[in-house]
């Protein structure tokens, strides 16, 4: 199926992806969680600014899309890690395209 943006309206994939990936948080999550398992400290740390409210609800939206698995341990204290799926890691080459895009593309913070 080749849409063109014009068609790109009821059943359009660009959409549909960014409706799984798309927000503040959720490809930033996609992108660390590349490196391997983490757990949610782990990951807010890595996403300055992010709610403790907002990213449980990111987690929770990647893990019903399929693109994160939630792996609880039964020992005390709780130890739960967020992991990519074999979805999810098919999202590593867009992931990498976007860190090489921003490279490129966006100034640094602070330059003039």
């Amino acid at each position: 199926m080749d849409l063109s943006p014009a068609d790109c309206e009821a059943l359009c994939p660009v959409r549909a992806a960014l409706d799984l990936i798309g927000g503040k948080w959720k490809g930033l999550v996609l992108y660390h969680l590349l490196e391997g398992p983490l757990r949610f400290n782990e990951v807010q740390r890595r996403l300055h600014g992010v709610t403790q409210r907002m990213l449980t609800l990111q987690l929770r939206e990647l893990e019903a899309g399929g693109l994160i698995h939630r792996e609880v341990y039964p020992v005390v204290p709780p130890k739960v890690e967020y992991s990519l799926t074999p979805r999810g890691r098919t999202l590593e080459p867009i992931l990498r395209a976007l860190r090489t895009w921003g490279v490129e593309h966006l100034p640094l913070k602070g330059a003039s």
